[in-house]
């Protein structure tokens, strides 16, 4: 087991009552604790009153970030699964796995005395479920190892970390601490989270305010993310080039607008294994500034009109006689807070073009969906087209929501066009995973 500077530091000072990392991704913080920290705790404890507790944003967390990879070092034997009790055994030793995003997940535990407790993702957690757990730590011998990501400085949990009258060892990490890590790998997620605030946060490890602009490097460029889809290849290209072939699959995202804001399209291609991301076409309609009232019939036409324009310009289509054996424009996905029209839109769209799913959207959370495409445009693999002008101007004026503090929010006061984000990011939410290899703490 080979470790590095900063975590053979942690593993001779962090004797605390409270012993917390914070820093940037990929920087190791979590790894000293799955290959020495949590298994020793546990064994050191061994015999004494009291619960031993992993606490995570949700079970499934806690099992890809910290029972998987202690498995892989002490297999199976060791590190068991978790239960229907919420207990896996690790070491011997009962411990309770307990997602910590809701009050009532941890309610099993609460009047309960803990001896130990790993705290993973700690940032993320509801506020409430670390004040019952302060509580709770309530033996001479009990401990807690954490580790985090930082968020805004006005954080509770950054509160807490510098409060200097608490036992608290607090470690900070970046992600040149971690000595293991290919150089390549370091210079391409620095080059995807450049110029935003998630290199603050997530390279050099800093408690920063999301503020200014979303999209700074697209608000800054954005011709450099302009591209041409072509038929064939030109010689004199003034920006990047693709073929249609090369367009595998193509999805619509639909945001309905009240009276204040507008009604957003936006067709999105995927390259092949999700090489590029190219938003082909969008348009936005203004319900204020429409010469007649869009009622649902309306929109259902207005929508239809869009799909096939996708269709026209952008797919690509297989047919016998009047049946599409094949087309790679395939789904839309609507905003799932408008049943009525939604239903309304699935209907018109499966009578006109049969081979195109209609479904909800996700709507995962906005702050995931914001990093997937930061990332996205920082690796040079998000691409826009002329006919996509009313999403650039919506990424360009993007900003945070300087009047919120305690979260990071982006500003939708009707001065800048949500409705078209909205849309955009109903299109690659379902494959965030597949889009940006999800990034784990080694």
């Amino acid at each position: 087991m080979q470790l590095s500077k900063k975590q053979n530091e942690y593993i001779v000072n962090a004797t605390h009552r409270w012993n917390i990392k914070s820093g940037a991704v990929r920087s190791g913080k979590s790894y000293v604790d799955t290959a020495f920290v949590v298994p020793f705790r546990i064994r050191e404890r061994t015999g004494k009153p009291g619960l031993n507790v992993i606490l995570g944003v949700s079970k499934e967390s806690i099992e890809r970030n910290v029972l998987q990879p202690m498995r892989e070092i002490y297999t199976d034997k060791l590190i068991g699964q978790i239960n229907n009790r919420n207990v896996a055994h690790i070491c011997g030793e009962e411990v309770y796995c307990l997602g910590a995003e809701k009050v009532s997940q941890v309610a099993k535990i609460q009047g309960a005395s803990i001896k130990y407790c790993y705290g993973d993702e700690v940032a993320k957690w509801n506020k409430e479920v670390f004040q019952m757990l302060k509580s709770r730590l309530d033996k001479p011998y009990s401990c807690f190892d954490g580790s985090c990501n930082p968020e805004h400085p006005t954080h509770w949990l950054k509160e807490f970390l510098d409060n200097d009258e608490l036992d608290i060892y607090l470690q900070r990490y970046t992600i040149f601490d971690n000595p293991f890590l290919p150089t390549e790998f370091v210079e391409q997620l620095c080059k995807e989270y450049e110029g935003t605030i998630y290199y603050d946060r997530l390279i050099l490890g800093l408690w920063k305010r999301a503020e200014g602009a979303i999209y700074k490097r697209f608000a800054d460029n954005p011709d450099a993310y302009k591209c041409e889809v072509l038929d064939e290849f030109t010689s004199d290209a003034e920006y990047k080039q693709f073929k249609k072939t090369d367009i595998v699959s193509i999805e619509i995202g639909l945001d309905f607008g009240g009276n204040q804001s507008g009604h957003s399209f936006v067709a999105r291609g995927y390259t092949d294994d999700y090489a590029d991301v190219i938003a082909v076409m969008s348009k936005r309609i203004m319900a204020k500034d429409a010469e007649e009232d869009i009622d649902s019939n309306r929109l259902d036409e207005l929508f239809c009109d869009f799909v096939q324009e996708v269709i026209d310009k952008y797919g690509v289509i297989a047919k016998s006689g009047n049946y599409v054996e094949y087309c790679n424009v395939e789904s839309v996905y609507y905003d799932n807070a408008e049943t009525v029209l939604g239903n309304s839109i699935r209907n018109a769209v499966e009578k006109r073009f049969p081979w195109i799913t209609v479904r909800k959207a996700r709507k995962a959370a906005i702050i995931d969906r914001i990093r997937c495409t930061v990332r996205l445009m920082g690796a040079g693999r998000f691409w826009t087209t002329d006919d996509s002008k009313s999403l650039q101007t919506a990424f360009s004026d993007a900003v945070w929501n300087k009047d919120v503090t305690d979260k990071d929010e982006r500003l939708d006061d009707g001065s800048t066009d949500i409705d078209s984000l909205d849309a955009f990011e109903y299109t690659i939410e379902r494959d965030m995973k597949d889009l940006i290899e999800e990034v784990e703490d080694v």
